[in-house]
């Protein structure tokens, strides 16, 4: 099995120099916002921060492919690194500190590319979590301070915590009526919103989490986390990985049953 320790090192260093982009403009009264094609919102922190990681990759890394959410792709070859230099924007520009960076290197392999190392770093929540495949998920200050991610073992929906961003993007996608059902299945229900539920999921103090319309850089560091953790992380579909246009991931033991509601 290939050692990815070096590049998780390497995401590490990545995100602490994105967090300090950040954080400097987090809150500040002159922050400049922007709104893109898609509606969208990207504040000048998001591109600081993209660039700083690519141009850092760019030395350390110059044979990789890089994908960002602002800047698009960059490169060619097996390995790819993917960025989403604040994910939760909109709660950045609003000075809720529910924000994150998201690095992922993903590898091509025989079914195709997948994740297999990931941080998500949300310094104004004073948290980090990490994995690697084959090295586990963690979260804590650094590589050397940390504390092993496991997943729940609830076993029933009825018993389950279920955290999603928002109704709407559901009820834009004619699946309103059976996310509704679905969170009348579950014991609790929560809109954490972003990176967040993933999280918890890697966690256990989340049991399962779905969003109707993602993109690749929303859900690669996503993945390798909560799989490492030993959950399931898939499209709506089902199939496994983060390359399908929306996400479901789950303790595992729950699997079955979100998508069973939330499949068309």
């Amino acid at each position: 099995m290939p050692d990815y320790h070096d590049d998780l090192r390497l995401a590490h260093v990545l995100a602490d120099a994105a967090d300090a982009t950040t954080m400097e403009r987090f809150k500040a009264l002159d922050l400049k916002v922007e709104t893109k094609p898609d509606m969208t919102p990207v504040s000048e922190a998001d591109k600081a921060a993209e660039e700083l990681i690519r141009g850092q990759l760019q030395r350390a890394r110059p044979r990789d492919a890089v994908l960002g959410e602002e800047f698009g792709s960059q490169g060619s070859g097996p390995r790819r690194w993917v960025i989403d230099p604040i994910d939760g924007t909109k709660n950045y520009v609003r000075g809720v500190p529910v924000w994150a960076t998201l690095i992922a290197l993903m590898e091509r392999g025989e079914g195709g590319d997948r994740p297999v190392v990931g941080v998500v770093s949300a310094p104004a929540l004073g948290r980090r979590w990490w994995a690697a495949e084959g090295l586990g998920a963690y979260t804590g200050r650094s590589l050397s301070s940390a504390s092993r991610l496991r997943v729940s073992g609830v076993t029933r929906l009825a018993d389950a915590s279920f955290a999603y961003s928002s109704l709407s993007g559901w009820e834009e996608r004619g699946k309103l009526d059976r996310f509704l059902e679905l969170t009348r299945a579950c014991w609790r229900t929560r809109g954490y919103g972003d990176f967040w539920p993933y999280m918890m999921v890697a966690e256990g103090s989340v049991d399962i989490c779905a969003e109707p319309e993602l993109s690749l850089w929303d859900m690669a560091a996503n993945a390798v986390i909560v799989q490492e953790a030993g959950g399931r992380f898939t499209g709506l579909d089902g199939v496994p990985g983060p390359n399908s246009s929306d996400a479901a991931a789950s303790n595992g033991l729950l699997h079955g049953p979100l998508l069973d509601h939330l499949r068309s």
